[in-house]
């Protein structure tokens, strides 16, 4: 790759990063310690993007050391986690009663998406429903293009499926204040299966 290619994806990168940084630091700043850093979406949205850079460069020593193809493998590898782990972190913020609040536990199908989508206003409920979708949707869309035993839209709703129960059963034993919540698991496993859907024309053969 030229470096003005280079130059073109890292310039981009850095700018987006500023202006997330930008927004990110009124909320910020209006809270003492490293929390607002690490425990805000702000700082999760704000870390990824900064991030992004990183994670080129990471493709290009990972393509570097593999023979014919290692690039679209490295890239695939790097965008699955890169668009992975900051959803997760999200998801494991821990809400103003953590440590304190009643742990709570959800598992009858479709309650809690039916009250988020009758009792919160249409913008709450979209942010609820779609992000829910997005948690493992990079692990749907490129899971199935790295590893041939994973090209199965069955197989990614199950994969989905079990990565959001180890999400839950963790903010229950971690006491973080959060609805363990099968719904959740059943919204993260459709996103997951509909991203894998959506690359299905690239995966692994």
């Amino acid at each position: 790759m030229s470096r003005v290619r280079r130059t073109a994806l890292l310039v981009p990168a850095v700018l987006l990063a500023a202006a997330v940084a930008f927004v990110a630091q009124r909320p910020l700043h209006h809270r003492a310690g490293w929390q607002p850093w690490v425990g805000t979406v702000n700082a999760a949205v704000f870390w990824s993007l900064v991030a992004l850079p990183l994670s080129a460069g990471l493709v290009r020593v990972l393509a570097r050391r593999r023979a014919e193809g290692g690039r679209r493998r490295a890239f695939v590898e790097v965008a699955m986690v890169h668009g992975t782990l900051p959803w997760v972190w999200m998801t494991m913020l821990p809400g103003p009663g953590a440590g304190v609040a009643p742990r709570r536990v959800s598992l009858v199908p479709l309650h809690d998406l039916y009250d988020t989508l009758t009792l919160s206003t249409p913008a709450v409920a979209v942010v609820q429903v779609v992000g829910n979708l997005l948690v493992f949707a990079a692990l749907g869309f490129f899971a199935p293009m790295r590893f041939r035993a994973l090209a199965s839209v069955p197989r990614m709703l199950a994969l989905g499926a079990a990565c959001s129960v180890l999400v839950e059963t963790a903010q229950y034993v971690l006491w973080l204040d959060r609805v363990s919540s099968v719904d959740d698991v059943l919204v993260n496993a459709v996103g997951a299966g509909l991203a894998a859907l959506a690359s299905r024309r690239w995966w692994a053969r």
